[in-house]
């Protein structure tokens, strides 16, 4: 039977009968004003009712058919929950509810995403995204996940939320879920069904797509060799600048005798590196571009892969804080999207006992149980992308059935798959796989011919019509990822938290720990492959030599590394190298973060120590909102010592003088750096690049490749227009490109200064030429986006960030755009800042692409003092009073109080809801 439900009680304040009432007079103009800006064809259909019928119940009593006993749930002012129950049954069937009250159109569209079904929700538009998810197969992993490697207890867990879940769908159309559901049944009929155990699992899949490393860069590099030498190509990707950039762990090493690593030990010499070049493929180019097409149109839920998706993260020892007790701070990266991907959530035993083992608060995914970030009464944890290098893609000699491998043909591995389409016919598609993985190319018509001119050694098959790409992956691998996410959430010491991270395959990320005796500690955990000696997993690799397989199995998690208490009395991760690859034995990634971020963090403690002070909450909340530009400080000196002629140029630079590199939202100088950076970059490389990886319409004359043009005439130009779409184009301005910048700086006559003429410029040979060109077409730029006057210019004004519902928010008609997505706001922050608020220096746009989607800092002394923000609020409706409620203060840097002891949550109560068998 349906849950049913009684009035709200009586007793609440009157200050609080005000808000309501303000809140619902707000609604109900903003409900008029949309009906009037819809018209006749929308004005009736989008109603009060329409808009309301989907708003969850906050207060009063509902009965839960399933509950062994009464669940209360608390919601602060924010509209953020606190569940209170007597067993974890109860805990997660009602988080499983709670969550999909605020949030269910929102979950749904991430399990059909996750199973390659929103052709049922969108129609055919989305029939080759769907094919390329089923090729990849997160769904049927999952449930192999689900069957075979889980812990039955964590079953039991899944199965009590989908339980919450389907009690909130019992008997609700979809327009009484949400308003998209009321949008889409204009279309067709779509009807929500019910939850899953296995829904909430594939969750894990598409985060560990969105944070898979290095593919994007292998594609890249392949592609490069078009028009890039090898040496050219190695220029723009240096290696990780562990001189002037701290990894992670510094503070021990590897130990060859007992094969494990040993936090205490000091740094040593490597023990015998792997991860040496990649000889035997230097050079190979299998034209990918449409590879990375496909990939661009996969729906990327964290955020642009490639263009510097990562985390900040960082904790400090009670020795340097006012508390006394450890502060660990977390703001992960991710798209900004509405709503935020994170859902605040409190889920507390009110005994912990061996029936209710839980006491946790922090965030976690809308559709999945348990807490993800956050902490308990013991420990805190945090988490940045590792960028450990989980896939290689390889080149495949296909002959009909079968596949090549050491000279055997071995037969492919088939399935088919049936693809329902709304208000459209049904697609069937094959799957076809080899040892190495599924065939990626079988999923675009100009994928059948990768490879076709792919240079290859004299031992390579012959290529025939091409060769056929695969993609081997570790989440394709049944893991026991969501078991660690429990056990997390129960840790109670570093022991027990090193155990939890154990389990911790997929996504491989860095987790930080602090807990209330005064410990701090890091661990490196994930299923990282061992590659052949000589393969480092930089290019596509010949999937017919079993040398390329991953044969050697994954880095033993005792190898991986970890630090506890470090003498330094502070561990700061956010993307750069683990550590330094000269002294550790196995491949992690050759594609690191470069590291500008985590030293700008140390730099800001060390100064702290280094003066004497200790570190507050809010010198952490600061350290999260600091703007401060590395490359600016190197290149902002070298741009005023030109001599500019041009008065109007000249007042542009002279915003420069006395600038601090700081990109605050109302900063004119940041404004004109950054738009000298995109320029610098353009012509120093971007205009160098391959058709595949500069931005889609972008067109310049060339030189044809070898093997291209007319054979007669060397210096005969052609017109050659980019091909990429999305925020992978390159030069993207993250800071490998900054250290690409300051290996060269210094040498005025390097060859990527050269750049050539045009009918208003005169080629550039040196440094300082192609500077002031950069500076000139930086100020024209702005002066076209911002006008003439520099006294008006800000960076806020270019650098905006505009939240976006992620379905019909991004495609639908202009009304419902208007509906569902909120912004601008002008934010200050940068690409490579601690501040991250990321743009693509290619795309021509300074628009935000993403953002610490949330912040929180973890006060361990006492965590009812702790604070956290969320990008947009707990509600996934649509003018909920909590839809956006957040994002404000959020621009501004500001942290809401977080309350977790049972005292304080009362404190802070606005509703409380009771859930009853």
């Amino acid at each position: 039977m349906p849950a049913t439900t009684t009035a709200p009680s009586a007793g609440t304040t009157a200050g609080k009968t005000s808000r309501k009432r303000g809140r619902r007079l707000r609604l109900f103009v903003l409900v008029l004003v949309l009906a009037l800006v819809a018209g006749v064809a929308y004005g009736a259909y989008w109603s009060v009712s329409t808009v309301r019928a989907s708003f969850p119940q906050t207060t009063g009593t509902i009965k839960l058919p399933g509950l062994l006993g009464q669940v209360e749930v608390k919601r602060d002012d924010y509209g953020v929950p606190q569940i209170y129950a007597d067993n974890d049954a109860d805990l997660f069937m009602a988080q499983g509810y709670i969550q999909a009250q605020d949030r269910f159109y929102e979950m749904d569209v991430r399990r059909h995403m996750t199973s390659g079904r929103l052709s049922e929700m969108f129609g055919s538009g989305q029939v080759d995204t769907d094919a390329f998810l089923r090729t990849l197969g997160w769904r049927k992993v999952a449930q192999q996940e689900y069957d075979t490697k889980l812990s039955p207890a964590t079953k039991k867990y899944l199965q009590s939320y989908a339980a919450g879940v389907n009690a909130y769908l019992k008997g609700k159309d979809g327009k009484d879920i949400s308003v998209e559901y009321a949008a889409l049944n204009l279309t067709n009929d779509y009807k929500p069904e019910a939850w899953t155990p296995v829904d909430s699992v594939a969750w894990l899949k598409a985060m560990a797509w969105d944070l898979r490393g290095n593919m994007q860069e292998e594609i890249d590099r392949s592609l490069m060799t078009s028009r890039l030498s090898p040496k050219q190509i190695n220029d723009l990707y240096p290696a990780y600048p562990s001189a002037t950039h701290r990894p992670i762990v510094d503070e021990g090493s590897y130990n060859k005798a007992t094969g494990k690593f040993d936090p205490q030990r000091p740094a040593t010499g490597s023990d015998g590196a792997s991860g040496t070049a990649q000889d035997a493929l230097q050079g190979m180019q299998s034209q990918l571009s449409s590879l990375s097409d496909t990939l661009d149109k996969i729906p990327a839920l964290l955020g642009p892969n490639g263009s510097g998706i990562g985390s900040n993260s960082w904790v400090v020892s009670g020795k340097y804080t006012t508390t006394g007790m450890p502060l660990l701070a977390n703001d992960p990266h991710l798209a900004p999207m509405m709503p935020s991907l994170w859902y605040q959530m409190g889920l507390h035993c009110r005994t912990v006992s061996s029936k209710c083992s839980y006491d946790v608060a922090g965030y976690t995914f809308s559709g999945m149980p348990g807490v993800v970030i956050g902490h308990n009464q013991d420990v805190s944890w945090g988490f940045t992308n590792l960028g450990a290098d989980v896939t290689d893609l390889y080149l495949e000699k296909i002959n009909g059935s079968s596949y090549l491998y050491d000279n055997q043909e071995k037969p492919l591995a088939t399935r088919e798959e049936v693809i329902k389409v709304a208000g459209g016919s049904s697609k069937t598609i094959t799957i076809r796989e080899t040892n190495n993985g599924p065939l990626v190319s079988d999923r675009d018509d100009d994928l059948e011919k990768v490879g076709q001119k792919a240079p290859v050694n004299s031992a390579a098959p012959d290529r025939g019509t091409g060769y056929a790409v695969s993609l081997k992956w570790t989440a394709l691998e049944p893991g026991k990822s969501m078991d660690a996410v429990f056990a997390l959430n129960r840790a109670t010491d570093f022991k027990s938290f090193r155990a939890a991270a154990k389990d911790f395959e997929v996504p491989s990320q860095n987790l930080i720990y602090a807990d209330t005796k005064g410990h701090i500690g890091y661990q490196a955990p994930g299923k990282i492959p061992v590659r052949a000696d000589g393969v480092d997993g930089t290019m596509p690799a010949p999937g017919w030599d079993s040398k390329y397989t991953w044969k050697k199995g994954y880095i033993p998690f005792d190898a991986l590394p970890y630090e506890y208490d470090p003498k330094r009395g502070f561990i700061v991760t956010a993307n750069q190298a683990v550590i330094d690859e000269k002294k550790y034995p196995y491949l992690i990634t050759k594609d690191w973060g470069y590291g500008t971020r985590s030293q700008r963090i140390n730099d800001l403690i060390e100064s702290k120590i280094k003066g004497g002070g200790k570190i507050s909450t809010e010198d952490m909340q600061k350290m999260q909102m600091d703007n401060s530009s590395e490359i600016a400080a190197l290149l902002t000196p070298a741009l005023l010592k030109i001599d500019v002629s041009d008065p109007s140029v000249r007042e542009a630079q002279k915003l420069l003088e006395g600038w601090d590199y700081t990109q605050e939202n109302d900063s004119a100088a940041a404004a004109y750096f950054n738009s000298v950076w995109r320029n610098v970059l353009k012509l120093a490389f971007g205009n160098k690049l391959p058709k595949e990886l500069r931005p889609k319409g972008e067109c310049l004359y060339v030189t044809p490749p070898a093997g291209t043009g007319p054979v007669d005439d060397p210096n005969q130009k052609v017109q050659e227009c980019g091909e990429r779409e999305g925020d992978s184009t390159q030069p993207d301005g993250g800071d490998r490109w900054s250290e690409v910048v300051r290996k060269i700086f210094n040498d005025q006559n390097n060859a990527w200064w050269q750049s050539p003429a045009t009918r208003l410029d005169k080629a550039t040979t040196t440094r300082d030429q192609l500077l002031a060109r950069a500076m000139k077409d930086a100020r024209w730029e702005l002066t076209a986006k911002l006008g003439k006057d520099t006294t008006t210019w800000s960076w806020g004004r270019l650098h905006q960030m505009v939240l976006k519902n992620q379905t019909l928010g991004k495609e639908g008609p202009g009304f419902l755009q208007w509906v569902l997505n909120r912004g601008p706001w002008n934010l200050g922050g940068g690409e490579a800042a601690v501040n991250a608020t990321g743009w693509n220096a290619a795309s021509g746009d300074y628009g935000v692409t993403w953002v610490p989607s949330m912040r929180m800092v973890v006060n361990l002394k006492d965590f009812d003092k702790s604070k956290w923000i969320n990008l947009t609020g707990a509600s996934g409706h649509a003018y909920s009073a909590h839809y956006s409620d957040q994002t404000g203060k959020w621009a501004k840097g500001e942290l809401l109080d977080w309350s977790f002891s049972g005292k304080a949550v009362d404190g802070s109560t606005v509703d409380t809801l009771k859930l009853t068998p």
